[in-house]
């Protein structure tokens, strides 16, 4: 694949970080909206083949923009993973309908189920469980899974500030991996430090919890456009690295990139192989263009099977 070739929208980007964070970011995935990916004349000019892409339901995306996109993306030669978020799908005629149109017209097998960032249930789903308690993607023979995690918690599902639900889903979830045929994983909400990441992955593995975690990190972003991301997503410990950078007048206006998170995570990963976050999930918050060309500079690819852990 040539390389990119573009003006970034948020400025240069680095060159190729360690080997180990070569090796960590092979086979990453990344997130489109149908919006966004409108504006990509060809993806085959900014993905490597068999990149694994999450297409982001948005409330009030209609289903027909979401099963285009990932159709579009398919016949490019993608992995495609469109979400699937409880709170915005009516009833079980249709998510059946969802899931039929995107098995008809997309080829898809795969799905990440999420709650969705909306606080009112528009009908029967309120959870990502009460997608899975269905049955339907194991009905219809759906060979992977994946499931929300969150390293620093999430004050919607907790609003005490502790862990315990969304410990408690998880555990479930480990559970229902034990039964159903699909591959199943966690896909993580973004954050900006490696040490409460390495805890939580930690401590998840000693309470039981071993599926694999694919661990969100936001791409090259300015500065501001993060903050206000974090602030809209909760990301709450972590958001004191994006706090200290702004404090540094000289950085200021420099795009925050995902360099110190990635290296001591590649670093930990190499000495605990272990370890169970297993695979990068990039949000291009600056920009998908710019998020590609920073991870296919500093090595990542999809040189391995799109099926693998």
């Amino acid at each position: 694949m040539a390389l990119l070739k573009f003006k970034s929208d948020v400025g240069p980007v680095s060159g190729r970080l360690t080997p180990q964070v070569e090796m960590f970011l092979q086979d990453f995935s990344i997130e489109v909206m149908p919006r966004t990916a409108e504006k990509v004349a060809d993806f085959n000019d900014l993905l490597p083949a068999k990149t694994r892409v999450y297409v982001a339901h948005i409330e009030g995306t209609p289903i027909e923009d979401m099963v285009r996109t990932a159709a579009r993306l398919n016949s490019d030669g993608y992995s495609v993973m469109p979400h699937f978020p409880a709170r915005i799908i009516k009833d079980k005629d249709t998510l059946a309908d969802w899931i039929a149109r995107y098995q008809g017209e997309a080829d898809v097998d795969q799905a990440l189920l999420l709650a969705g960032g909306v606080d009112t249930p528009h009908g029967d789903f309120d959870s990502s469980i009460s997608l899975l308690e269905t049955g339907a993607f194991d009905k219809a023979g759906f060979k992977r899974l994946h499931v929300a995690g969150h390293p620093e918690g999430n004050k919607d599902i907790d609003p005490d500030g502790t862990r315990k639900n969304v410990d408690d889903a998880l555990k479930w979830k480990q559970s229902f991996s034990e039964q159903t045929d699909a591959e199943m994983a966690i896909a993580t909400q973004f954050a900006f430090e490696s040490r409460p990441i390495i805890n939580w992955a930690n401590g998840l593995k000693a309470a039981g919890i071993d599926l694999p975690i694919h661990i969100g990190i936001a791409g090259p972003a300015k500065l501001q456009t993060l903050i206000k991301f974090s602030i809209a997503c909760g990301v709450g410990a972590s958001l004191r690295v994006l706090q200290r950078r702004a404090k540094d007048v000289t950085k200021l206006l420099l795009p925050f990139e995902p360099t110190d998170v990635l290296t001591e995570l590649a670093a930990h990963k190499a000495a605990n192989p272990d370890f169970n976050v297993t695979r990068v999930h990039f949000f291009p918050l600056g920009g998908i263009k710019t998020n590609a060309h920073w991870a296919i500079e500093n090595g990542g690819s999809a040189a391995t099977p799109v099926n693998a852990v």
